[in-house]
């Protein structure tokens, strides 16, 4: 019997050794955009954490070192992107967004092929397991991991972009699907449909020509072999999406689509005193304001800050507010104003009642986390689309800028602060942490599985289906061809039978 419990003993060590056997991993993060990065570091952290060798290479590179993290650093060749876009939204706005995604994707390519230490790994033939990439503006990456011959497990930190449904095998509808730019959520207008539809053809067409034909030339000055970079898009094996049921609602994706949104989140840390003493000392609660780096003091209009300060000045509760200037309309004695404000600790605390957030996917993923009732006004890129799963989860409520006066927006602030809309997003932040496992230990397990069965194919078998097949248009085509020689047929044979008995008639009557 002590036999026989020895060596399943020893057989468990060995099948638990090679599961956590270490990887050889790269990263390959293009986009100077410290909101994205921010996401994927405590990925990556994690992942050296668990005793994989992992190189990044990116534009923040650590400041202090992490044991099996190695930077190949592209810092100080882009700017870091924090700067501040229009908070009015428009066509014309979100067409120069466009022209911001193209450009900055084909440079990001060029910069990342340049760097003399990337271009090593390709010429000392670096070996590497697997490679985790982000799926953005460009998919200049994927040839780099193609060189490398190393399979790939992308990331996001966003809903799809348009051009990213189908290396999925997913077919955008706008009538009940998200997109990116615009508000509406699950259930868009007619007007908004059209939006979306004329929106989503010319994202699709604007990305292929403008980016990735251009990176596909810029790969050609280092490689003669990279094959196109749609087809390289179409086999990668997982995708890591950060979004969350609860959050964003039932879906398309295929099985190799994984959701782990909420894997950034951290255990809160204690507060400075000066910040724990305000909130503590609140007899109602408080209210927690923050638009990243979207609105700032010296881009903002004067009567939307005057209207913001008038409705909370209207309500009992205490306001820590994220803005970098050093005053406000009136200096209201309620209101902490502070360029930075330790934002997962804060809204952690049981007495921050309320959020109002621009809807970024990092803030929304931290209100659901501890269950803070958000009041969004998105103002940029995937915003409107968080905005509509914020209102259509119950996790809040939306105001449009151009909506907003001290009356709406009390409105708003009203509906969230009441005690039934709190229990009810205590709720829902309760289902959204009842999981089988971890966002994280879920991202690890699937970057993992990726590289321990990378000769197998997990991609949706649609992705390589014919355009006329997929649509069943030669099945269709075949039915209705069918159909028509059947008609014609039959028409022959009643034609025929007509003329018979149109010859027989005549022969009786000359008879």
């Amino acid at each position: 019997m002590k036999v026989v419990i020895l060596v399943i003993s020893l057989c468990t060590l060995f099948l638990s050794i090679d599961k956590v056997q270490p990887l050889n991993i790269l990263g390959i993060f293009p986009y100077a955009g410290k909101s994205h990065f921010f996401v994927f570091d405590k990925y990556l952290q994690e992942l050296a954490h668990r005793g994989h060798n992992v190189t990044v290479i990116s534009y923040f590179p650590r400041k202090e070192p992490l044991q099996n993290y190695h930077d190949i650093s592209l810092a100080g060749k882009m700017n870091v992107l924090e700067s501040v876009f229009s908070i009015y939204r428009s066509y014309w706005q979100i067409f120069r967004t466009s022209i911001f995604l193209f450009s900055s994707g084909t440079e990001n390519c060029r910069v990342l092929l340049q760097d003399e230490n990337v271009q090593n790994l390709w010429k000392t033939k670096a070996k590497f397991d697997l490679v985790v990439l982000e799926q953005f503006n460009s998919d200049c990456s994927l040839g780099l991991a193609y060189k490398l011959g190393a399979p790939v497990v992308a990331l996001n930190s966003h809903v799809f972009l348009p051009w990213q449904y189908s290396r999925y095998g997913i077919t955008y509808n706008p009538s009940y699907m998200p997109f990116h730019f615009f508000e509406g959520g699950s259930k868009p207008t007619f007007y908004q449909r059209v939006e979306r539809t004329l929106f989503n053809a010319y994202f699709i067409t604007a990305f292929k020509l403008f980016v990735q034909r251009v990176d596909q030339n810029t790969l050609a000055e280092y490689f003669d072999d990279i094959p196109p970079l749609e087809e390289l898009a179409k086999d990668i094996k997982c995708l890591l999406s950060y979004t969350s049921l609860m959050l964003s609602g039932s879906n398309q994706f295929p099985t190799n689509v994984i959701e782990v949104g909420g894997y950034h989140v951290s255990q809160p840390k204690p507060l400075a005193e000066s910040i724990r003493k305000f909130i503590e000392d609140s007899e109602h609660g408080v209210i927690y304001i923050s638009f990243g780096s979207m609105l700032k003091a010296n881009t903002t209009p004067k009567d939307k800050i005057e209207a913001i300060v008038g409705a909370l000045s209207e309500l009992p509760q205490r306001v820590l507010w994220k803005w970098e200037g050093k005053t406000l309309p009136g200096n209201p004695e309620n209101i902490f104003i502070s360029s930075w404000l330790p934002q997962n600790d804060v809204l952690a605390h049981p007495k921050v009642l309320a959020f109002f957030s621009h809807c970024g996917m990092l803030s929304t993923t931290e209100a659901i986390y501890h269950g803070v009732p958000v009041v969004g006004m998105p103002i940029f890129g995937d915003q409107p689309a968080n905005a509509g799963f914020i209102e259509e989860s119950g996790l809040g409520v939306q105001i449009q800028i151009g909506e907003l006066t001290k009356d709406n927006l009390l409105d708003k602030f009203k509906t969230v602060l009441e005690p039934g809309f709190k229990s009810r997003v205590k709720l829902l932040s309760k289902a959204w942490h009842d999981r089988p496992m971890s966002p994280m230990d879920s991202a690890i397990y699937w970057t993992e599985a990726a590289a321990r069965y990378s000769n197998f194919t997990f991609q949706n078998p649609s992705v390589k289906v014919p355009l006329y097949q997929y649509y069943g248009l030669d099945v269709l085509s075949f039915l209705v061809a069918s159909s028509i020689i059947y008609l014609f047929i039959i028409f022959k044979i009643f034609s025929c039978l007509c003329k018979s008995k149109k010859s027989t008639r005549i022969k009786k009557k000359k008879q």
